[in-house]
């Protein structure tokens, strides 16, 4: 108050009061007489001033101390109108599909299983002999003891061979896999949960032409009774693949490097009814009508779940692309629908087996075999001798197929790169009659042959 009223602002109030104010601040004993007029203005002067600071210290105040608390009652990243500094808060998804994908993970997960392949094998250990100790002796004059080291087997020990990820299919413990991950019929396998939970399992069945396989949980306890019991184990849905779409996200659930247990990755649907040939377990086979996604799909995932964002079971993740990044393949999820309900009603998995080798013919195959036709199979041997076109005894074989002709339909379907042979055989089973029509040369010709049955055995 005192720096307000300086000598500038003491003039501006004196002009303002009319007279001379100089004697408020003179002698005590000397006695000035204001009217009423003068007292009012005097008063107005007093109450602006005291205005004046009242609203600099407010503001001083509400920006020191009051602002902040009021940001964090209405600041709209806050879930409460305090933020504990002991407990942290819950992760909140910042967009739909990102909610989406954690309520998918959380879901599945319990259902996503690892599989450990143990097996086994010699234990060596380095002896020294000498090779000539025999033939020589002991007594041998001039005979300096020669000693070479080599490896004498000492027992057997079990070591882990091999990993990969399966999903559950059933309460019981029926697990969908890739039949390269399930390919030593002479290892053991052991399935460890999301939760850390270890048990045996055995293989109930391989498809001989998907690479896919289905084990079982070995989880039958004793109860109070003195019978056994069954654990039942969280089940994850299987959707329609057939529905799926280029540019769909989907989600990976899998044993990474057969180390980093359910690791997930999520990405879109790249492509769909690929044909490739991919590699495991010591097989080589060519698989077609399958997913293409850029989820990231490492070594270790092969037998794991593709999902889409309702948490349904779209794909079996199969395969990786060497040399390249970013793209994976899935068995699509129908052509699994088969194998379980098979597993289900009768033990075993069973195919109609037509008996023949083939090539899709495409574009490239029709001028690099210098064929008629760009659609249709064209039956051809392997590699090797012990590859032939026509399997001896098979139902082509019967019918009196050859090496060189060309399968233009079956059953009147025709065969094309979006319509292939293995998709087309699926549809039928063993034991049926069916019709091919046949290129032979420059012959079309019908033949008619009942399909042979086919199993993993």
């Amino acid at each position: 108050m005192l720096m307000f009223l300086n000598k500038e602002n003491f003039s501006k109030i004196k002009k303002f009061l009319g007279k001379d104010v100089s004697d408020l601040f003179g002698p005590r004993e000397k006695k000035v007489i204001f009217s009423q007029k003068e007292k009012n203005k005097l008063l107005l002067v007093v109450l602006l001033i005291f205005v004046f600071l009242l609203g600099t210290s407010a503001g001083f105040f509400f920006n020191d101390y009051l602002q902040p608390i009021l940001k964090g009652i209405f600041s709209t990243n806050s879930t409460s109108s305090i933020v504990s500094e002991t407990e942290p808060q819950a992760y909140i998804p910042q967009t739909s599909q990102e909610e989406a994908v954690i309520n998918v993970v959380k879901s599945a997960s319990p259902s996503v299983v690892s599989i450990i392949i143990t097996k086994d094998l010699p234990v060596f250990q380095q002896r020294y002999i000498d090779p000539f100790e025999d033939f020589f002796g002991d007594d041998f004059p001039f005979y300096f003891k020669f000693e070479s080291p080599q490896a004498e087997q000492n027992g057997t020990e079990e070591k882990e061979i091999g990993g990969g990820t399966g999903f559950i299919i059933s309460e019981d413990g029926l697990i969908l896999t890739n039949k390269h991950v399930a390919s030593d019929e002479e290892a053991s396998y052991t399935v460890v949960t999301n939760d850390g939970e270890r048990y045996s399992a055995e293989i109930l069945a391989k498809d001989p032409f998907q690479d896919l396989a289905i084990l079982k949980i070995k989880s039958e306890e004793i109860n109070q009774e003195g019978g056994l019991s069954q654990n039942k184990f969280p089940v994850l849905k299987l959707g329609d693949s057939s529905i799926s779409e280029i540019g769909q996200t989907v989600i990976t659930i899998g044993n990474a490097l057969g180390e980093f247990r359910n690791t997930i990755s999520a990405g879109v649907i790249s492509g769909l009814g690929r044909t490739i040939t991919a590699s495991g377990g010591g097989v080589i086979e060519t698989l077609e009508d399958i997913i293409q996604t850029d989820a990231a799909i490492n070594k270790g995932n092969s037998g794991g779940p593709l999902l889409n964002l309702k948490g349904e079971v779209i794909g079996v993740n199969v395969a990786m692309a060497q040399d390249a990044q970013s793209i994976g393949f899935a068995i699509p999820i129908n052509k699994a629908k088969r194998d379980i309900e098979q597993i289900k009603r009768l033990g075993k998995i069973v195919y109609p087996f037509l008996g023949v080798r083939y090539v899709l013919i495409n574009p490239e195959v029709k001028e690099e075999k210098g064929l008629n036709v760009d659609y249709g199979v064209l039956i051809i041997r392997g590699d090797t001798v012990l590859d032939p076109a026509v399997i001896p005894d098979s139902a082509a074989d019967k019918a009196g197929l050859k090496e060189g002709d060309i399968i233009l339909e079956f059953n009147q379907e025709k065969i094309t790169v979006q319509n292939p042979l293995a998709k087309i055989i699926q549809k039928y089973s063993p034991g049926e009659t069916i019709t091919l029509k046949i290129l032979r040369g420059e012959k079309e010709i019908e033949v008619k042959l009942i399909l042979d049955e086919k199993t993993d055995n």
